[in-house]
């Protein structure tokens, strides 16, 4: 008895330790195929990313362009990229979470 009378309960572990792995990569691969858009300026910027935080795409309306004001359009993708961000943390919070907590 290696495991000190253990042996059956540790088969059960190792059940639940590779049923727990699986689900963790299903949840990654959800999150991978998932995507979010922050948006900001009243949608004059949005910005799309993978559920995983991989960026996908950044739009801009040409309103939100002005030359003499490029501080604000920053300041709108920056916004817009945080609101994004929060969303992909909550989507792996959502997804990740009964499994150990998010990992991203």
């Amino acid at each position: 008895m290696g495991y000190g009378g253990y042996g059956g309960n540790m088969q059960q572990i190792m059940k639940q330790a590779q049923m727990m792995q699986k689900k963790l990569q299903q949840a990654q691969a959800e999150l991978a195929e998932t995507e979010v858009v922050g948006k900001a300026g009243g949608g004059m910027v949005e910005v799309t990313l993978k559920g995983n935080k991989t960026p996908v795409a950044v739009s801009i309306k040409p309103e939100a362009c002005d030359p003499d004001d490029v501080e604000m359009l920053e300041d709108l993708i920056l916004a817009a990229l945080n609101d994004a961000m929060e969303q992909a943390d909550a989507k792996s919070q959502e997804l990740m979470g009964p499994l150990g907590g998010g990992m991203f």
